[in-house]
Protein backbone atom coordinates (compact mmCIF):
# COMPACT_ATOMS: atom_id res chain seq x y z
CA UNK A 1 0.00 0.00 0.00
CA UNK A 2 1.48 3.31 -1.06
CA UNK A 3 0.81 6.30 1.17
CA UNK A 4 0.90 9.66 -0.53
CA UNK A 5 1.76 12.65 1.63
CA UNK A 6 -0.89 14.70 -0.14
CA UNK A 7 -3.55 12.27 1.13
CA UNK A 8 -2.39 12.83 4.71
CA UNK A 9 -2.29 16.58 4.31
CA UNK A 10 -5.76 16.66 2.78
CA UNK A 11 -7.25 16.24 6.26
CA UNK A 12 -5.48 19.35 7.46
CA UNK A 13 -6.23 21.21 4.23
CA UNK A 14 -9.92 20.40 4.63
CA UNK A 15 -9.86 21.89 8.13
CA UNK A 16 -8.09 24.99 6.79
CA UNK A 17 -10.79 25.29 4.11
CA UNK A 18 -13.50 25.10 6.79
CA UNK A 19 -11.71 27.74 8.85
CA UNK A 20 -11.29 30.03 5.82
CA UNK A 21 -14.97 29.71 4.94
CA UNK A 22 -15.99 30.43 8.52
CA UNK A 23 -13.83 33.54 8.74
CA UNK A 24 -14.84 34.91 5.32
CA UNK A 25 -18.19 35.95 6.73
CA UNK A 26 -21.73 34.74 6.59
CA UNK A 27 -22.72 37.18 3.82
CA UNK A 28 -20.69 35.32 1.19
CA UNK A 29 -23.08 32.38 0.80
CA UNK A 30 -23.00 32.54 -3.01
CA UNK A 31 -19.44 31.23 -3.45
CA UNK A 32 -19.91 28.29 -1.08
CA UNK A 33 -21.81 25.41 -2.61
CA UNK A 34 -21.10 22.91 0.17
CA UNK A 35 -22.89 23.02 3.48
CA UNK A 36 -21.08 22.92 6.79
CA UNK A 37 -22.43 19.46 7.54
CA UNK A 38 -21.15 18.06 4.24
CA UNK A 39 -17.71 19.55 4.86
CA UNK A 40 -17.68 18.16 8.38
CA UNK A 41 -18.73 14.75 7.10
CA UNK A 42 -16.01 14.91 4.44
CA UNK A 43 -13.43 15.77 7.09
CA UNK A 44 -14.50 12.88 9.30
CA UNK A 45 -14.35 10.50 6.34
CA UNK A 46 -10.83 11.68 5.55
CA UNK A 47 -9.75 11.15 9.16
CA UNK A 48 -11.17 7.63 9.08
CA UNK A 49 -9.36 6.96 5.79
CA UNK A 50 -6.04 8.16 7.21
CA UNK A 51 -6.52 6.00 10.30
CA UNK A 52 -7.32 2.94 8.19
CA UNK A 53 -4.26 3.55 6.00
CA UNK A 54 -2.02 3.89 9.06
CA UNK A 55 -3.45 0.70 10.53
CA UNK A 56 -2.88 -1.16 7.26
CA UNK A 57 0.70 0.12 7.10
CA UNK A 58 1.38 -1.05 10.64
CA UNK A 59 -0.12 -4.46 9.91
CA UNK A 60 1.92 -4.79 6.72
CA UNK A 61 5.07 -3.84 8.61
CA UNK A 62 4.36 -6.45 11.28
CA UNK A 63 3.81 -9.07 8.60
CA UNK A 64 7.01 -8.12 6.78
CA UNK A 65 5.30 -6.74 3.68
CA UNK A 66 6.42 -3.18 4.38
CA UNK A 67 10.10 -2.47 4.98
CA UNK A 68 10.09 1.32 5.43
CA UNK A 69 9.72 2.01 9.14
CA UNK A 70 9.79 5.78 8.56
CA UNK A 71 6.71 5.55 6.33
CA UNK A 72 4.90 3.56 9.01
CA UNK A 73 5.81 6.02 11.76
CA UNK A 74 4.83 9.04 9.66
CA UNK A 75 1.50 7.39 8.88
CA UNK A 76 0.92 6.80 12.59
CA UNK A 77 1.77 10.42 13.45
CA UNK A 78 -0.49 11.84 10.73
CA UNK A 79 -3.28 9.60 11.99
CA UNK A 80 -2.69 10.79 15.54
CA UNK A 81 -2.72 14.47 14.57
CA UNK A 82 -5.89 14.01 12.52
CA UNK A 83 -7.61 12.30 15.45
CA UNK A 84 -6.48 15.00 17.89
CA UNK A 85 -7.82 17.67 15.54
CA UNK A 86 -11.16 15.89 15.32
CA UNK A 87 -11.31 15.50 19.09
CA UNK A 88 -10.54 19.19 19.62
CA UNK A 89 -13.25 20.25 17.15
CA UNK A 90 -15.73 18.03 19.01
CA UNK A 91 -14.67 19.47 22.37
CA UNK A 92 -15.06 23.05 21.10
CA UNK A 93 -18.49 22.31 19.65
CA UNK A 94 -19.59 20.69 22.91
CA UNK A 95 -18.26 23.62 24.91
CA UNK A 96 -20.11 26.08 22.67
CA UNK A 97 -23.31 24.05 23.05
CA UNK A 98 -22.97 24.08 26.84
CA UNK A 99 -22.34 27.82 26.84
CA UNK A 100 -25.45 28.43 24.75
CA UNK A 101 -27.55 26.17 26.97
CA UNK A 102 -26.40 28.05 30.09
CA UNK A 103 -27.33 31.48 28.70
CA UNK A 104 -30.25 33.18 30.42
CA UNK A 105 -33.33 33.55 28.25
Amino acid sequence: MKINSTNHLSVLNNQARIDKTATSGLNNKDNSTESFSSRLEDGLNQVAKVQNEASALATNFELGREQDLAKVMIGQQVSSVAFQLTLNVRNKALSAYKDIMNMPV
